[in-house]
């Protein structure tokens, strides 16, 4: 028998809740980091106490997102979410299984303080597994659901190409619980990853008809549409490759991906892998993908400040159109996009110019570009806001096709190498900043300016 089914005596820590008192489900809301920097009061000119700095484990990033959603980011949906060390610890593990013949009626589910997972077997008889509060991790819940249990709400991610401001998702694949994220509060805070999550009722249910397993005293199953992970083979650095997508289950085992999302029947288990979140690692909802980035990994991406001063050492050598001869300035945040300093791209032979008109024919989709001749389409060059996607620090000379969003060589090539799930069973592609589908060759291409003469 495992040793997490064997039960163990109840641990005791300075933040767990008193005996015989009934405390609600351990809610910490996600508070911004503020500076420790004193400031002066203004009426008394007497400074008040530094800001005490949370720990932060990473953060999980939406793909498809600019720096945030179309809506903008509101509450707990969002296209970025930190995850910080919580005032109070709110972790759990199993200690125990039941088998339980009567399991609407059993104290075990219907217990709002008690964490659970049942896994039914019959309409008679089910195998619950009993969770109990651990002092040492945090944990953190992620679905469509906007119930409390839920600490990062998220949507299914429609495509760049297909923002049209009418495009409605009829049925979302995502789960209201999707999964959950245990990470030890103590260094090196090792982040692991589990399917399914628990609801308000602190309840996780896999009814009849879910995959799932017992034997030889262990238990286990996977949730409809599952959800996969993926590590980058070699860290999320320059050269890094896509890894193998895995399936990982509601007691963190990893195994092959089925036959479709939703087939009934579990592959194999890949015994050497595991549910630890490296550096980079995919997490796919079936309707959302998320990048994990680690609080150490992120110190090598460049910061928003960063990139915009390469953005401005590449504007700082005043490229110009060929055409109009005017001077081109690669957009920033707070920029314009519409004005006539704004650089489009060739997406054949990656050229750049201005906007114009030469070239166009009855094709709006497609113009011949005036320095080499090559036909193609010409787009509009858009910066890349999110400085989590980037696997170097280097300066963004380089666009996705075919929606231009600008990014260093060593991100585009990685990104470009990536599968990403879609559908039930089909892997295609993406630009992390848009999700729109790559095309070409490659999938990207350099920036061409021409030299500014005097």
């Amino acid at each position: 028998m495992p040793s997490w089914l064997i039960l163990r005596e109840p641990e005791v820590c300075d933040e767990e809740p008193k005996k015989g008192v009934e405390t609600p489900e351990v809610k910490v809301p996600l508070l911004k980091v503020s500076s420790p920097v004193t400031k002066k009061d203004q009426l008394g000119g007497s400074t008040s106490p530094p800001v005490k700095q949370l720990q932060k484990y990473g953060e999980l990033i939406v793909l498809g997102y600019n720096g945030a959603l179309p809506q903008g980011d509101k509450g707990r949906r969002r296209s970025k979410f930190a995850l910080q060390r919580r005032s109070c610890a709110n972790g759990v593990k199993p200690v125990k299984h039941h088998v339980v013949k009567n399991p609407a009626h059993s104290e075990l589910i219907t217990n709002s303080n008690q964490h659970s997972v049942s896994y039914t077997l019959s309409r008679s008889q089910a195998i619950i597994v009993q969770y109990d509060h651990d002092c040492d991790t945090d944990m953190f819940q992620i679905g469509r659901s906007s119930e409390s249990p839920i600490d990062f709400v998220v949507m299914d991610t429609v495509p760049g190409d297909q923002r049209n401001g009418t495009h409605v998702v009829n049925q979302s694949t995502i789960s209201r619980f999707a999964c959950r994220i245990i990470i030890d509060r103590k260094p090196p805070h090792i982040a692991r990853i589990f399917a399914a999550g628990f609801d308000s009722g602190r309840n996780i249910f896999l009814g009849e008809k879910a995959t799932k397993w017992y034997s030889d005293g262990e238990i286990d199953g996977l949730t409809t549409n599952g959800i996969l992970i993926m590590h980058p083979v070699g860290g999320f650095h320059p050269g890094a490759k896509s890894g193998i997508w895995r399936e990982v289950s509601v007691g963190g085992g990893i195994y092959a991906l089925r036959e479709s999302r939703s087939t009934p029947q579990k592959s194999s288990l890949v015994e050497s892998e595991d549910n630890i979140l490296l550096d980079g690692t995919l997490i796919d909802l079936c309707g959302a993908t998320m990048l994990w980035r680690s609080s150490q990994g992120l110190l090598s991406a460049p910061s928003r400040r960063e990139l915009d001063a390469k953005i401005a050492e590449i504007n700082a050598s005043r490229p110009q159109c060929p055409v109009g001869l005017n001077t081109l300035v690669l957009p920033s945040k707070n920029t314009l996009s519409d004005s006539e300093k704004q650089p489009y791209v060739y997406l054949t032979c990656g050229h750049v110019h201005g906007q114009h008109s030469w070239g166009k024919g009855d094709d709006t989709h497609s113009r011949v570009c005036p320095m080499c001749r090559m036909k193609g389409p010409f787009t509009k060059v858009q910066t890349g806001q999110e400085t989590g996607y980037y696997v170097d620090n280097e300066p963004p000379a380089y666009v996705f096709a075919p929606c231009a969003h600008l990014a260093s060589e060593e991100t585009v090539r990685y990104w470009a190498s990536v599968p990403i799930p879609h559908g039930c069973h089909g892997f295609r592609a993406a630009c992390p900043y848009c999700a729109t589908p790559l095309t070409g060759d490659l999938g990207w291409l350099k920036l061409i300016f021409q030299d500014h003469v005097d």
